[in-house]
């Protein structure tokens, strides 16, 4: 074995989970500022059956891919069910979410404290950066769908994904 494992440390691992329907900015922000603080990070694509995103799961791990392949410790994966056992899985100690607002912490701190107390997973907020405090996936795919400028909100690819779906439609 090589790398920091084989010398006795261990790999510093955390998840930074989402629905990414499509990736944004903000969503970017958080994932670069994870990757330089662990080891590696895993973008965890939440599967809902229940609901029907704009791109399927594929394209959206696709896309992630495209746009974390600078960092070199990004790794990109489906799931479906609980967190934790996403988790527990891979040997993730650590969940990183970024707070846009205190509606946000609200339910993220109950979140925070049920994945602890079901697993011991820790949850580290991060506060967004006030460029994209007001930015979600659906205000994105609700302004691209009325032909507003979405160009300052998402990676060139993901605009690209965005207007090639939306033309389909």
């Amino acid at each position: 074995m090589t790398g920091p494992e084989s010398e006795g440390t261990q790999v510093r691992r955390a998840v930074c989970p989402g629905s990414f329907d499509p990736i944004t900015n903000g969503h970017l922000d958080i994932i670069a500022r994870a990757s330089r603080l662990y080891d590696e990070v895993y973008v965890a694509v939440m599967i809902n059956k229940a609901k029907k995103g704009l791109f399927e799961i594929e394209e959206r791990i696709e896309l992630i891919r495209d746009v974390t392949a600078e960092y070199g410790n990004v790794r990109v994966e489906a799931f479906h069910g609980l967190l934790v056992d996403f988790c527990k899985q891979r040997d993730i100690p650590a969940i990183v979410k970024g707070l846009r607002a205190v509606s946000d912490f609200d339910y993220e701190l109950q979140m925070a404290q049920m994945n602890n107390g079901l697993t011991g997973v820790e949850t580290l907020f991060v506060p967004t950066n006030p460029t994209y405090s007001f930015l979600s996936s659906s205000l994105v795919k609700e302004v691209a769908q009325w032909g507003g400028d979405v160009s300052h909100l998402v990676p060139p690819a993901v605009l690209e994904a965005l207007d090639r779906r939306l033309r389909q439609g």
